[in-house]
């Protein structure tokens, strides 16, 4: 089908969709009106079906929802946690990009979590949410979320809802098939989405496909404290790597990963990596690569790349650059990695809960692949290659076939599961979802979005044990389903009940962001381990301070130290005076409050960063350098009681050269000091 058509076909589709809708606003609208001449008629289908999707979705005032959903932020760097069925957004975490609101990445705590090999990146393009599992299923310990531009893979701790740890990808460009966990948490992995030169050096684009190449890395995840590390990289030729899920049950042991551009090119991709009327899914066996390591049969090869972690008892982070990585050669460990043949440019690829199924989402074909582990283990057996491609067999086609999804819909993306025997696929060009059998790969319900949905998500969806109640979709356009805010337009999900045999579309909400996908989890898993508060006898920072009477000023040459508490409704102290122009002075606030829900906020006159937003027990850092003389408020940012409005506090800043001594008071009779 040429671009020409394509366009016609989305034109026409939304003016039909769009017809529909405004025949079903018609026709509800008579409804209401000849209502009015006595109660509702409750035998009315549509008046039934619109009292049965309000009740679906609304959750009473204190009330909790069902589920947590985590929306990654795209273009965003952030993610959005979102309530299900409700749609309500309960909190944004920062993770790659600064967040003003919290100080993130600019106070000095946090700063660490954004250093690279390139250096302090305040941004990146966040895509793929991914739960930790156990046995196959979402344990609510961590979500892990790739950085696709500067590649990177964040850990957050869900006690905290907090970034709790960064690692960057070396020799990646473009980390996009990441950060897709094993069944129990094994590993994390990440493709490279472009190739790139391998060692990177100066060559010329035109040597693409002789001095490019591409990288499978798997990142260990420690068991009990999550910590990350790059284990070990599989270079492979330098294809697209776009997508990834590993195996579970029967194929635990294995993780897939989606190319395109087999062609090799560099230029023109839309036509020049389109030509092959198969590309493949790469099948790495890890557990494989695991004995490989073991044995020695690696390659230890230079790599530059940081490593952030955040403490938690000192409330800061650190950041440590590493210089080596393990490099596995396809040519030297064979049954390493099998590639897949899979029509055409592949985006998703999804594991059904079984493990059997591997699913084959080509975005180009207009049919879809579904392939046997069964199969794939026969074929590897029977050494049923067709060909051989840098030392990776290539697995012939027909005898790796599960079956095929016939003339689903155009543009298939990603697919989930429902744990009841059906999958669910997006088709982004016909902006729909369609429901079928694993087993007999029929089609069964389709339903329409609005507008070009990418992602959809069902909770537990990639796991063994999905639950099959809710769906959401992720889609691209909103157009016409908000009020207009001028050219851009907030991203929109939308929610299905998927609990009968049909679809049903039960709610619109916008989201922050791009999301490129979600995940969910029941709030049982999570809510019981939510942290409260952080203990103030087990604040470890090296400047705190948690007895108000031991709040005070030091200065160390130009560096000027107040170690500041705050509590309803006061700083400690909220006088200073002794402050030079050309200092630099680190506020050190300790937030004294052991109760949940009782953040304290400081800002400061000129500072040219952000306030801080301290949680209750823990203390961080905002540094203000002074430029000129005078007095200088600051005040809590965050309303905390009755008197917050009294919260606040001055800093006499006097010439450089001045003799004023340092002095800091709290009240006019008892100076702090």
């Amino acid at each position: 089908m040429t671009n020409h058509l394509l366009k016609h076909f989305v034109m026409k589709y939304h003016q039909l969709i769009k017809s529909i809708i405004a025949l079903a606003l018609l026709g509800a609208g008579s409804t209401i009106f000849t209502g009015c001449e006595g109660p509702p008629d409750m035998g009315n289908s549509s008046a039934a079906l619109a009292d049965d999707v309000a009740s679906q979705v609304y959750v009473p005032p204190g009330e909790y929802d069902e589920f947590y959903a985590f929306m990654s932020g795209g273009f965003s760097g952030q993610v959005s946690v979102y309530g299900l069925p409700s749609g309500r957004m309960l909190k944004v975490i920062p993770v790659f990009s600064l967040d003003a609101e919290k100080g993130y990445g600019f106070n000095e705590e946090t700063k660490p979590l954004l250093e690279t090999s390139h250096g302090f990146i305040p941004w990146d393009d966040a895509h793929h949410p991914e739960l930790s599992q156990t046995d196959g299923e979402t344990d609510g310990r961590w979500l892990f979320i790739n950085g696709n531009n500067t590649p990177r893979i964040a850990r957050i701790d869900l006690t905290t809802f907090e970034t709790a740890e960064i690692i960057e990808i070396p020799n990646s460009g473009g980390n996009h098939s990441s950060p897709f966990t094993t069944e129990n948490t094994e590993y994390v992995v990440a493709g490279t989405r472009f190739g790139v030169p391998y060692p990177q050096q100066d060559v010329s684009i035109d040597s693409y496909a002789e001095k490019f190449k591409g990288t499978l890395s798997f990142i260990s995840v420690d068991p009990e404290e999550g910590h990350m590390d790059v284990a070990f990289q599989v270079l492979l030729p330098a294809f697209n790597y776009d997508l990834a899920h590993s195996g579970k049950g029967k194929s635990h042991g294995w993780t897939f990963f989606t190319t395109y551009n087999t062609e090799e090119k560099s230029t023109l991709l839309e036509v020049n990596a389109s030509q092959n009327d198969k590309d493949f899914i790469a099948a790495i066996n890890w557990k494989k690569a695991e004995e490989y390591i073991k044995q020695g049969k690696y390659r230890e090869m230079p790599a530059k790349y940081a490593h952030n972690i955040y403490n938690e008892k000192t409330h800061t982070a650190t950041s440590e650059m590493k210089d080596k990585v393990k490099v596995l050669i396809p040519e030297e460990c064979p049954g390493l990695v099998y590639f897949l043949p899979t029509p055409k440019s592949p985006h998703g690829v999804d594991v059904d809960p079984s493990g059997e199924y591997i699913v084959g989402n080509g975005k180009l074909s207009a049919d879809m692949a579904v392939h046997s582990f069964t199969k794939i283990q026969e074929a590897i057996a029977n050494e049923s290659f067709e060909t051989t491609i840098d030392g990776v067999p290539v697995l012939k086609y027909e005898e790796i076939l599960a079956g095929i999804v016939e003339k689903p819909g155009l543009g298939p993306l990603h697919t989930e599961f429902d744990g009841k025997g059906n999958a669910y696929t997006t088709y982004f060009i016909s902006s729909e979802i369609v429901k079928w059998d694993i087993e007999t790969q029929q089609v069964l319900d389709r339903i329409p979005t609005y507008y070009s949905v990418g992602h959809l998500m069902i909770p537990g969806g990639d796991s063994r044990k999905p639950d099959g109640k809710y769906m959401v979709a992720l889609n691209k356009i909103t157009k016409d389903r908000y009020l207009p805010t001028g050219p851009e337009l907030n991203h929109s999900a939308q929610l299905y009940d998927i609990s009968g045999d049909k679809m049903k579309l039960l709610l619109d909400f916008p989201t922050i962001g791009e999301p490129h996908y979600a995940q969910a989890i029941a709030a049982d898993k999570v809510m019981p381990n939510s942290k409260k508060f952080y203990p103030i006898e087990e604040n470890e920072h090296p400047y705190r301070t948690v007895r108000e009477k031991d709040a005070r000023v030091e200065r160390e040459g130009k560096d000027v130290h107040i170690y500041m508490t705050s509590i309803r409704s006061h700083f400690a102290p909220d006088n200073i005076e002794g402050i030079k122009v050309g200092d630099r002075v680190y506020f050190h606030l300790t937030n004294l409050e052991q109760d949940w829900d009782v953040p304290h906020g400081l800002a400061v006159l000129g500072a040219q960063n952000a306030e801080l937003l301290v949680m209750p027990g823990q203390t961080e850092t905002l540094v203000w350098e002074p430029k000129a003389e005078g007095v200088y408020p600051f005040y809590c940012t965050d309303f905390c009681s009755a008197l917050h409005q009294e919260m606040q506090g001055y800093l006499r800043v006097s010439p450089a050269n001045s003799q004023v001594a340092l002095d800091w008071r709290l009240g006019y009779d008892e100076p702090v000091q």
